[in-house]
């Protein structure tokens, strides 16, 4: 299996193994530098989004998708209806429990529409970057997730394709994250 390249790398390829390609012309491309461009952006990207995102983060702190702007995007996705989905994927779901993520209220109370998973496979859990993917073309890529840095656009489905692909592989290799279901007692 390849892994998605850092999209200012390969512009003109598919990636084999960081993030997305784009075009340096491409006017929909977002900021993307620093904790207050990135958090900015993943709230543009979540408000463009009409009924379906994907999420990857290997690890969830207390201050990505978590702001009261973000919860309420969230929130509107996954009650738009018909076809609503939110696929996240964390390599530490228990890590998010532990420092109550305010994103676990929101999945425990719209499990049909907020699927959790975790990867199990050693390669899928050695993958170090995050993004976000929705609808629209958009995304949001960071090649390291503890780093600040990345690459953003608002439009652009042919960058964000081997993203897809990558993000729809490995969640068939991935389990539930039942660490996150509600008890029903």
């Amino acid at each position: 299996m390849t892994l998605p390249d850092d999209p200012a790398e390969n512009a003109d390829r598919a990636m084999p193994d960081g993030g997305p390609a784009s075009s340096a012309h491409d006017s929909t491309i977002l900021p993307a530098s620093g904790r207050t461009e990135l958090a900015d952006t993943r709230l543009q990207l979540l408000a463009e989004a009409s009924r379906r995102i994907a999420i990857y983060q290997p690890a969830l702190s207390g201050d990505i998708y978590a702001s009261l702007a973000e919860l309420t995007e969230l929130r509107r996705i996954a009650i738009a209806g018909r076809g609503a989905e939110i696929r996240l994927l964390l390599h530490d779901p228990e890590g998010a429990l532990r420092v109550g993520h305010r994103l676990i209220a929101l999945a425990q109370r719209l499990p049909s529409s907020v699927l959790v998973r975790t990867p199990i496979e050693e390669m899928d859990l050695a993958y170090a970057s995050s993004y976000l993917l929705t609808d629209q073309g958009g995304y949001l890529f960071q090649p390291d997730a503890r780093r600040t840095e990345g690459r953003a656009s608002r439009h652009d489905r042919a960058a964000q394709a081997p993203l897809w692909q990558h993000f729809n592989d490995v969640w068939e290799r991935s389990a539930r994250a039942s660490a996150w279901q509600p008890l029903d007692i």
